[in-house]
């Protein structure tokens, strides 16, 4: 049976997204986009000449999911780090609009992460990243943990946004995740490969299914899942999103209950972005009081917004309402 939920109680969650603070912990990035033409080829090496006619700067990362739940209406800390850089101060002044927060973002020795593309008529031609992905120093893991302390007390809902740039180290996501659990918050989280089995205590685990499959070292067979509760045993969470591209979305809960979400989307643009619509979605959604199987079902509409949208953007709650009454228009009509 597919899951659904009624308009009003949809309307109704995306009302009290507008009274929730999301607390987000993770890699931000500065997303460069110079765009221009090209029309010969280098006389120093072979490689095409590129006139940039326009640079534009995005919010990326962690710092995406920020800006997707402000879309929501919500609140936002950031807890993150930044260089002591032009990126840096870049970052922080974004962040400072609307209703983000860069007050929580902790600035260290190494550069703000950075990824420049390079395009040509639509073409990415080349990415050129700026970054140190080691883990942080003990000295900077305290102070990323005292940032944490300090904004938990007006969050509602935490995210962990992992990009393996360094920020989430095994002390960060214990320690928060203690803090969050004593304050009973819900917890989502989107890993990678590093400490993916350290989020014992999670309310909603979202790799995809690649990710999770390649942690697991077995295939995940959503019609026959026998093995599901070994993989709940190991990750210690209380329910899997697993995103499968055109079919959707697949949460499973630890008592092994399988709920298919499908797809809304009614054209695919750009699924750049998409994920960090859902995360943001998720954890305000699950602060408002939603249920996750009503999380993800109000995620998954707005992913099918995001994604008919060109690069990384926002969703309003308006766009969801929308999408809702197109979605059961077309189902009924």
């Amino acid at each position: 049976m597919t899951p659904w939920i009624l308009r009003d109680r949809l309307a109704d969650l995306l009302a009290r997204a507008r009274d929730q603070h999301v607390l987000i912990i993770g890699d931000a990035m500065l997303d460069v986009y110079l765009r221009g033409d090209v029309d010969r080829i280098s006389p120093e090496a072979p490689v095409p000449v590129v006139r940039v006619r326009d640079r534009k700067l995005a919010l990326g990362g962690a710092a995406n999911v920020a800006q997707n739940v402000a879309a929501l209406g919500a609140g936002c800390d950031l807890v993150a780090v930044v260089g002591d850089d032009v990126a840096g101060a870049t970052l922080r002044e974004r962040l400072g609009e609307g209703t983000m927060h860069a007050r929580s973002l902790v600035t260290v020795a190494r550069p703000t992460t950075t990824k420049t593309r390079v395009m040509a008529r639509s073409q990415q031609l080349v990415r050129f990243d700026e970054e140190d992905d080691a883990d942080l120093s003990a000295a900077d893991v305290t102070r990323v943990l005292e940032a944490i302390a300090r904004a938990l007390p007006d969050a509602t809902a935490l995210v962990f946004e992992d990009y393996n740039k360094g920020v989430l180290v095994p002390a960060v996501i214990e320690g928060a995740i203690a803090m969050a659990r004593e304050r009973r918050l819900p917890i989502v989280v989107d890993p990678k490969f590093r400490n993916f089995f350290t989020y014992r205590g999670a309310t909603v685990f979202k790799p995809n299914r690649r990710e999770l499959e390649s942690a697991l070292g077995a295939a995940v067979d959503l019609d026959h899942p026998a093995a599901l509760p070994e993989t709940f045993a190991r990750l210690g969470v209380d329910h899997l999103l697993l995103t499968l591209g055109e079919r959707g979305m697949a949460l499973i809960s630890a008592d092994g209950v399988v709920h298919r979400v499908p797809t809304t989307a009614r054209e695919v643009y750009d699924v750049v972005g998409a994920g960090d619509t859902v995360t943001a979605y998720l954890a305000t959604m699950l602060a408002a009081g939603a249920s996750a199987i009503e999380a993800a079902i109000v995620a998954n509409y707005a992913a099918g917004v995001e994604v008919g949208k060109l690069g990384a953007a926002t969703v309003s709650p308006d766009e969801v309402l929308h999408a809702y009454d197109a979605h059961h228009e077309t189902s009924t009509g």
